[in-house]
């Protein structure tokens, strides 16, 4: 499916330096990942990066237990800060970016709005991790009647099986799932 690139949106989820830091082994995804963003920027998608933001003193993270409760403790994600910068190989001065307080790319953010107000009905996605902020992203995108198309090989997850069975058993019941070079070739370099 050849998409539309002024209704077209890439959406990079938590490729931050903080997140590279409890997953090291995501790295390996780097290459992919970064030749869809450059494969956007040529084809002029617009290109949104999503991540983790936090006000100083994380007010957004509750002090009872919760999966963010190590951000917190550990000062991490705070806008501005090191932990919050996204990856160099992926982002330019100037991009977009959305933060998010929780899991999923549309959570308590603008997200939604700054993709409809721009006329965007289709995404491009990858990101750190499937299980995690792919699978939740895919999820509410195809509610919210987004198209989207994961790029299985520009997504990481640490349980490889977890990343197989969501690639290829969970996500194509509401997105296309390609590898880079399967959507690269599919919208005519």
């Amino acid at each position: 499916m050849k998409l539309d690139p002024k209704k077209t949106a890439l959406l990079t989820l938590d490729f931050q330096k903080g997140i590279f830091g409890f997953i090291p082994a995501a790295d390996g995804i780097i290459p992919n990942a970064s030749k869809a963003v450059e494969f956007a920027r040529k084809k002029q998608f617009q290109i949104i990066h999503v991540g983790l933001g936090f006000s100083a003193g994380h007010p957004e993270i509750s002090d009872t237990e919760s999966r963010f409760k190590l951000v917190k403790e550990n000062n991490l994600f705070v806008i501005g800060t090191p932990s919050n910068e996204f990856h160099n190989a992926i982002a330019r001065p100037g991009d977009l970016v959305v933060y998010k307080q929780r899991v999923g790319a549309f959570s308590e953010n603008q997200l939604h709005l700054i993709l409809r107000s721009r006329g965007i009905e289709n995404l491009v996605l990858f990101g750190i991790s499937t299980s995690g902020i792919t699978l939740s992203t895919v999820r509410r995108a195809a509610d919210l009647d987004f198209r989207c198309v994961v790029l299985k090989d520009a997504c990481f997850d640490a349980d490889e099986e977890v990343h197989r069975v969501l690639t290829e058993k969970v996500f194509p019941s509401q997105a296309s799932v390609l590898t880079v070079d399967a959507f690269i070739a599919e919208q005519g370099d």
